[in-house]
């Protein structure tokens, strides 16, 4: 089981984090934008929302509904520096790694993808 797949399966388990899930407009969002936009979106929201915290109200920046990538984010615990610490045990008080934004964009792609093959939606 790769990295990925584990946190998966441990958020999984999470009843807060499991109550997510792609809304039908967000599911034809991302059919007409096409995964490759929806994963450059979620690396602008991960630079510009999560990188350096001292720019945001922690826990206030990831909405609850509209882009995929908002819902993505809550069921992965990278919605807020403070669920990257508890979940990943990113610090809070620095910006994120390059590494770091990748791994992000990855459980959360994977996330979309693995909620699209469940909804039958590729």
């Amino acid at each position: 089981m790769s990295v990925i797949d584990d946190k998966l399966y441990s958020l999984s388990l999470s009843k807060f984090r499991s109550s997510f899930h792609l809304r039908k407009y967000m599911i034809d969002y991302i059919k007409k934008k096409g995964l490759d936009k929806i994963e450059e979106d979620a690396y602008y929201f991960i630079q510009n929302r999560l990188s350096d915290v001292s720019k945001v109200r922690d826990g206030a920046q990831t909405p609850m509904k509209g882009h995929p990538v908002f819902i993505a984010q809550h069921a992965t615990a990278t919605c807020c520096r403070g669920c990257l610490n508890k979940w990943y045990k990113i610090e809070k008080d620095r910006l994120l790694t390059n590494h770091e934004i990748d791994f992000c964009v990855t459980l959360i792609m994977t996330w979309i993808k693995k909620e699209l093959k469940e909804l039958d939606c590729n």
